[in-house]
């Protein structure tokens, strides 16, 4: 080979090596939002697909998107939220993602288990997380998949307690609950307010019903006001969408009301409190771990009142009066003091 031939294979070599480093940098920089994307992180695309509910539900759907919007922002990535208006919009959603390479894929519930599953072991070098479902309960165990689980039973105690201090100190003798369908994440959250009610007031006298539907506000707001009916002065609503007519009823009746997942404080001043459930934090966090490479597919990320990822919320001018004690409950909690909460509903 020749000096002068040797010399333009190594200059065709560098001018390739500049080509594929610039195309890099465009997808490291190709993230919809900027905020830290820059060539030091991996440039992953993710997505989050929606239970039914849609992102208006002021809650658990809406929670799920925030955090994707955060991880776009704070990230530097591509991401997408693909709506389900029905269950069997879960295994097409996952799977359209899927295909079109998105390298980091959340499933937002519990009821998305099964398509989960399916989805996740048909595209094997995809990662997925699921919400409220733990990837060692999944069929097949994939391992490409992590569990985003809470202990909303926590969460649930905390505001029971309350409704059990403040019906104490207001002459009520029944609380209740509404919740969406009978699935372990309502149940965690119900079985702990009942047992923070009585905790803090024995005496009390707890209801419960369910709509099966965490859309049809209707619904929810129909048990509320039959449990108004039979003498209830706090409602806690665990029903997505649906529970807002309980929240509803509550304001219409003058009575209390607590909401779920998110502070729903804005919703009005009869709202007590609101049971904390951060899955935008979980949401945002597991997109981080598939980015930096620390993600583990087939464990859990298990979010609790000690690590700040269950919790309550903002407290009403009528609830003040127990913010002492409920961060008491809440430290007990925290230190394992309290550990035997229930977490399924008699």
């Amino acid at each position: 080979m020749s000096r002068t031939f040797r010399l333009f294979v190594m200059a065709l070599c560098a001018a390739l090596a500049l080509g594929i480093a610039a195309c890099g940098s465009d997808d490291d920089d190709s993230g919809g939002g900027g905020g830290g994307g820059g060539g030091e992180k991996a440039s992953i695309k993710a997505g989050v697909v929606t239970d039914i509910g849609g992102l208006n539900d002021r809650g658990f759907n809406e929670a799920a998107n925030e955090g994707r919007k955060r991880a776009q922002k704070e990230l530097g990535i591509d991401t997408r939220v693909l709506i389900s208006d029905s269950n069997a919009d879960y295994i097409p959603n996952l799977s359209q993602l899927a295909q079109q390479r998105f390298d980091m894929i959340v499933s937002n519930g519990f009821l998305m288990g099964e398509a989960t599953n399916t989805v996740a072991s048909k595209f094997p070098d995809t990662k997925f997380a699921i919400i409220d479902y733990s990837a060692s309960l999944l069929k097949d165990k994939p391992k490409n998949v992590e569990g985003l689980i809470f202990k909303e039973q926590e969460g649930g105690y905390l505001v029971g307690y309350l409704a059990g201090l403040w019906a104490k100190d207001n002459n009520a003798k029944v609380v209740s609950t509404v919740g969406g369908q009978k699935i372990p994440p309502v149940d965690h959250y119900i079985a702990g307010f009942q047992a923070g009610a009585k905790a803090a007031n024995p005496q009390i006298e707890t209801l419960n019903g369910y709509s099966q539907d965490f859309e049809d506000q209707a619904k929810c707001k129909e048990i509320a006001l039959d449990q108004i009916a039979q003498g209830s002065k706090v409602v806690f609503q665990v029903a997505g969408g649906c529970g807002l007519g309980a929240l509803d009823a509550a304001k219409e009746k003058g009575v209390q009301a607590i909401g779920v997942d998110k502070d729903q404080s804005f919703l009005g001043d009869h709202i007590l409190t609101s049971a904390l459930k951060k899955v935008d934090e979980a949401v945002f966090e597991s997109i981080k771990r598939a980015q930096d490479g620390t993600f583990k597919g087939g464990t859990d990320a298990v979010a609790t009142v000690e690590n700040g990822g269950v919790g309550i919320g903002k407290l009403s001018a009528e609830a003040q009066k127990y913010a002492d004690q409920i961060k008491k409950i809440q430290d007990q909690i925290a230190s394992g003091e309290i550990t035997d909460i229930p977490d399924t509903v008699k």
